[in-house]
């Protein structure tokens, strides 16, 4: 007899139908998986073997040959234990077919045969509409990010006979009283930006108000913000740049429906959503170890997983010490610098990562940190600052919008200054203002399907209405290209941090002022 159950797949973070066929019949004892399994996959003989048995069912002793159709698909984790068991139990007569055509299983069997988490829930699940399903039972830790999909009945169950029993009933058992998925609230605004996902030292992210000084360095995080755009802080030890730069999270805007489930989908694949969460709350903050190695940053794997630049999917991706990084490490920073994405190419197949993110670098400004230090000589030789800059290629460099000095605060002890959200200078003030931009960007930009000013591309500059730049200011943009070398690419993200500090102006047009305070955040070239 042959049975079918509906399971399902992940590619990159789009998930894909998966069907499930057993087939049981005469001949030798045997347990066979065909269609491209992993090792994982193949594994789950014994799983599934030892918790049918301890499950209270029998397991069959015959020929059994189960097949994860489509064939020419790689098939990997530990996710297909529960629909193999059922479809087994299923082509054994011990539970019935009927419901099997509709319902989709997903999880790992315990060999006591209580059921695991696993990755990839959420972007799976949000398949289901478009294939026509609309019930899926996984794992409890699941049930919530599951549940975030519209529209779907879940079955947050904890083992295979609870399982069992559903399918011999022909229905899901009511759920248990657990926490339902919030929607998006008033009151989860705040959380929103006091809670980012912290990164492997990610911290809370404080408030502006807390940094001394630092007006200019501010002034560049605030339209780093307002624009999504990047900024590189070079700057002595102790100056503030990593302080700095953990407070650029408290003045993001909260994230939107849709940018919640990008981001969910991205921690999901990854395996890092707490068991019983749905979607994502707060905006990532990732801050990776200049040991990284590429696949650390970009991702990678079989499957692949999503590395620090999709987990950073917008929010901030923050490299400290920038030149101690591997610079064929950093190369890797360039296409999604430029197209928010990451490619992998594996086995023939390409998968796709999210990875629109907000770079914030900081370097000091020679090996020994301090070349031009007012306090400090400076102790390196021309040779050793030539090599420290030659670690950062040009091209790399061209795709950071801002370079911005950070010196060193006075050494007097700074007053004291009042608490609380409304202080002056603090993240809740500039935040209202990075909201106000966004805002501005959303009603400009939402005809060519893009959110921010740093998601222009080169052909939409080309459209007067999403720039909208005015005589002055396109003559100045084109007299720095001539004057200060700009390549093509550095003037195009001039004009775009130009649109965005006008947004914050509230500008309907960009103005030469607006253009002159761009072209003054591109900072000295390095070296």
């Amino acid at each position: 007899m042959v049975s079918r159950v509906l399971s399902l797949g992940c590619s990159g973070v789009e998930g894909y139908l998966v069907t499930v066929e057993v087939d049981i019949g005469p001949g030798l004892p045997c347990f066979d998986i065909v269609g491209l399994p992993g090792a994982a996959v193949r594994e789950a003989r014994e799983r599934v073997r030892a918790a049918i048995s301890n499950s209270g069912f029998t397991f069959p002793v015959r020929r059994i040959i189960a097949n994860l159709a489509p064939g020419d698909i790689p098939k990997a984790g530990a996710l297909y234990d529960l629909p193999l068991a059922v479809g087994i139990l299923a082509a054994d007569g011990q539970v019935p077919t009927g419901p099997l055509a509709g319902w989709v299983f997903l999880g790992e069997l315990s060999l006591d045969g209580s059921l695991r988490p696993v990755r990839g829930v959420l972007p799976m699940c949000l398949s289901l509409p478009e294939l026509g399903l609309a019930t899926v039972v996984v794992p409890e830790e699941n049930a919530a990010e599951a549940a975030a999909v519209p529209g779907l009945e879940v079955g947050g169950l904890g083992s295979l006979a609870v399982a069992a029993r559903a399918v011999t009933g022909g229905r899901l058992p009511s759920p248990s009283g657990g926490p339902e998925p919030r929607e998006e609230a008033e009151e989860d605004a705040a959380a929103d930006r006091s809670s980012p996902i912290a990164g492997p030292y990610g911290a809370g992210p404080g408030d502006l108000a807390d940094v001394e000084e630092q007006d200019r360095a501010k002034r560049a995080l605030e339209i780093a913000a307002a624009g999504g755009h990047n900024v590189l802080l070079t700057g002595a030890p102790g100056s503030g740049k990593t302080m700095l730069a953990r407070r650029l999270v408290s003045i993001l805007p909260p994230l939107t429906p849709l940018e919640r489930l990008e981001v969910s989908k991205v921690y999901s694949v990854a395996g890092l959503l707490p068991p019983g969460t749905g979607l994502v709350r707060g905006r990532p903050f990732r801050a990776p170890h200049h040991t990284v190695t590429s696949a650390g940053l970009a991702g990678g794997g079989l499957p692949p997983v999503p590395g620090e630049m999709s987990l950073a999917h917008r929010g901030v991706l923050f490299l400290d010490e920038l030149p101690e990084f591997r610079r064929e490490v950093l190369e890797l920073l360039r296409q999604p610098l430029e197209e928010g994405t990451v490619r992998l190419a594996r086995k023939g197949r390409t998968v796709v990562f999210p990875s629109r993110f907000s770079l914030v670098a900081a370097m000091n400004p020679c090996p020994c940190g301090y070349l031009g230090d007012s306090r400090k000589a400076c102790r390196c030789t021309p040779a050793g600052l030539e090599r420290y800059v030659r670690r950062l290629s040009g091209p790399l460099l061209d795709r950071i919008d801002m370079r911005v000095e950070v010196p060193r605060p006075s050494a007097r002890l700074a007053a004291p200054r009042p608490t609380g959200p409304g202080r002056r200078g603090g993240s809740a003030e500039v935040l209202a203002r990075v909201i106000a931009a966004r805002e501005r960007q959303v009603v400009r930009l939402s005809p060519a399907g893009i959110a921010t000013n740093a998601e222009l591309g080169s052909a939409h500059l080309r459209y007067p209405d999403l720039l909208r730049l005015t005589p002055e200011a396109r003559a100045l943009a084109a007299e720095a290209v001539q004057a200060v070398g700009l390549s093509l690419r550095a003037r195009d993200r001039v004009l775009r941090l130009a649109r965005t500090i006008a947004d914050l102006d509230g500008a309907r047009d960009v103005k030469a002022a607006h253009v002159a305070e761009a072209l003054g955040h591109r900072g000295p070239e390095l070296g």
